[in-house]
C-alpha cells in the first residue's frame, strides 16, 4: 500500500516527554512530506498551542495540515484557510457550566487565544503550559461566554473525571460528542465531531482514499481516528484498550514510536 497522508497526535505521540520532536522523527516526517505524503497535526489543542510544531515540520511548505480542537477546526497550513470549523452555543457552554458545578468538578472554555475559567485548578494550569495559551480568572463564567466556542473541557483527578464521564456519556450523548484527551481532561465538542469525522471530511477535500491514510495516537481521543484510516497504529505508552483497537502497535513516543511507522510504512526503511 503507499500511503498519502499520515495523522499525528501531538502529545505522548509525536511529542516527546519534554514536549519537543526528536531528530530521528522531525527526519523521517521530513523526508515523507518530500515525497508527497500529507503531514496532518490532530490534537485536541486549540490552533494556537500547535503551530509551533507546524511550523518546525514546515507544514505550510508542503500543503500539510492542522486538525485542532479534538476535529472543531481544520487549517490548510499553506493557505491558513479554515477549511472546517464547528461550535458549541453559549447556551450549551452554560449548560455544561452547571453540570460541573453539579459533579464538582473545574471547567475551562476558549475564547480567542486565552483560557476561560472561574476556578484556580492544576489542571487548567496544565492546559496552559501546553498551548501557551494564556488562563482569564473571571468572576462569571456564565456572563462571561456569550458567544459559541470550539470545545470546553471539564477538569478533575483522574478518579473523579472517570466517573464524571461515565455518567455523562448516558446523560449527554445525543447533544456532545464527550472523550477524555487526557486522564484529567474531559473534552466536549460539538455532536459528530472528533478526531475521525474531521478527518474523513479532510480526505474527501484532498482526494485522498481511507485505506491511504495512517493515524497514530496514544490517547481516547484518538479512537475515532485510528479505527478510521487505512493503518490505524497505536503508540507503545498508549493503554492496552487503545492497542487492542488498532491495526498496528509502535514503539513509544520516547523510543521514536512515529519515526518507526514513517519508515517502515511509508520510506520503506529496512532496519
Amino acid at each position: 500500500m503507499t500511503y498519502k497522508m499520515i495523522v499525528l497526535d501531538l502529545d505522548d505521540t509525536l511529542l516527546c516527554d519534554d514536549h519537543t520532536i526528536s531528530p530521528r522523527t522531525k527526519e523521517a516526517l521530513m523526508k515523507a512530506q518530500e515525497q508527497g505524503v500529507k503531514v496532518v497535526l490532530a490534537s485536541g489543542r486549540p490552533t494556537f498551542g500547535m503551530r509551533e510544531y507546524a511550523n518546525e515540520l514546515l507544514l505550510h511548505k508542503f500543503g500539510s495540515y492542522i486538525l485542532s480542537f479534538n476535529g472543531g477546526k481544520i487549517i490548510n497550513c499553506s493557505s491558513n484557510e479554515e477549511m472546517f470549523s464547528s461550535t458549541l452555543s453559549a447556551e450549551s457552554v452554560h449548560q455544561l457550566f452547571d453540570i460541573s458545578r453539579r459533579e464538582n468538578v473545574f471547567i475551562h472554555t476558549y475564547i480567542g487565544d486565552e483560557i476561560i475559567t472561574m476556578d484556580e485548578n492544576p489542571f487548567t494550569k496544565k492546559e496552559s503550559t501546553l498551548t501557551g495559551l494564556p488562563i482569564k480568572m473571571v468572576s462569571d463564567f456564565v456572563q462571561s461566554v456569550t458567544v459559541p466556542v470550539v470545545k470546553t473541557l471539564m477538569v478533575a483527578e483522574p478518579d473523579v473525571l472517570k466517573d464524571v464521564e461515565k455518567k455523562l456519556q448516558k446523560e449527554l450523548d445525543e447533544h456532545f460528542s464527550i472523550m477524555r484527551s487526557k486522564p484529567y481532561f474531559l473534552e466536549f465538542t460539538e455532536k459528530g465531531v472528533t478526531k475521525g469525522t474531521s478527518l474523513h471530511q479532510l480526505i474527501q477535500r484532498c482526494g485522498i482514499k481511507q485505506e491511504e491514510v495512517i493515524a497514530i495516537g496514544d490517547s481516547y481521543n484518538d479512537i475515532s481516528m485510528i479505527e478510521f484510516a487505512g493503518l490505524g497504529v497505536a503508540m507503545g505508552n498508549a493503554p492496552q484498550e487503545i492497542k487492542d483497537l488498532a491495526n498496528f502497535v509502535t514503539d513509544t513516543n520516547m523510543n521514536d514510536g512515529v519515526a518507526k511507522v514513517v519508515e517502515e510504512f511509508i520510506l520503506n526503511v529496512t532496519v
